[in-house]
């Protein structure tokens, strides 16, 4: 890679879709049965691969003998290269699958490290984008852990791209009670909110050149990883049950406006996993 190249990578996750769990949904060993739930692009990492190819954009359009690349990496089984694939119909460049079944079982740590390492092997890296979350977990952890072994600083809860250069990046963060708009030096990598702009659509000629490409997949042995820190050995998170709320109406209750029945009533909420 010559200093004229410019590099962005996008964590992204291919998730079951959370809102089609069944009595299936979970194995005995407390991890998520995959194979019982549909699989889709993760929402919020739609929203940072958006950012990512405006950035790519942003770049091309003041310094056009750049050249920038947009590549994703996602782990899991080898379908999750479908998403790799819909990110090139969009505009990314090419991605890699890191699938070994020493990955079985991650938490947030266990994944961060292995997403980590595979960042290593790929070389000099000016952005790294993730979504803010993931509808499987709703943690939030991953992006922020992954910057932290890449001893990168972090931009999180990123809703809009402001400006970029090759030395800095400025965006405008979401926050609980409003917005700032905040500047890092490049290499670092941002989270993205939910609330950031929708990716843009497939193009037609893309789907045409991509819909065949064949995705690279790399093994555990491939980011010569501490094999201690993969899967389950390397995640002290454990899943104890999962469950499937429903939510319907079946009955009214009328309290009085005094503390003790408005007590009870957030207890019998709580109680029945409504709240």
């Amino acid at each position: 890679m010559n200093n004229k190249d410019f590099r962005i990578v996008v964590l992204a996750k291919q998730v079951p879709d959370t809102h089609n769990v069944g009595k299936d949904a979970m194995k005995e060993d407390g991890t998520i049965n995959r194979a019982a739930l549909p699989a889709i692009f993760n929402p919020d990492d739609l929203k940072a691969l958006e950012m990512a190819l405006a950035c790519k954009d942003a770049i091309s359009c003041v310094s056009t003998d750049v050249s920038v690349k947009v590549t994703i990496v996602t782990m899991g089984p080898s379908r999750a290269a479908e998403i790799i694939r819909e990110s090139m119909f969009r505009g990314a460049d090419d991605g890699i699958v890191i699938s070994d079944k020493r990955f079985a079982g991650s938490d947030t740590l266990a994944t961060s490290y292995a997403l980590s390492m595979a960042v290593k092997k790929l070389g000099k890296i000016d952005l790294v984008f993730a979504g803010h979350q993931a509808i499987d977990g709703d943690t939030a952890q991953v992006g922020p852990q992954v910057a932290e072994k890449l001893e990168m600083p972090q931009l999180t809860y990123a809703e809009e791209l402001i400006s970029l250069n090759k030395e800095e990046i400025v965006i405008k963060r979401r926050l609980e009670r409003g917005v700032e708009i905040v500047k890092a030096q490049l290499p670092t990598l941002v989270t993205v909110h939910s609330n950031a702009y929708d990716c843009r659509p497939r193009r037609a000629e893309r789907v045409i050149m991509y819909k065949k490409a064949q995705i690279e997949e790399w093994t555990a042995d491939d980011i010569n990883p501490d094999f201690e820190r993969l899967g389950m050995n390397g995640s002290p998170t454990k899943v104890k049950s999962i469950e499937n709320v429903v939510l319907t109406s079946k009955e009214n209750k009328i309290i009085n406006n005094n503390e003790s029945e408005i007590n009870e009533l957030m207890k019998e909420l709580i109680t029945t996993h409504i709240i």
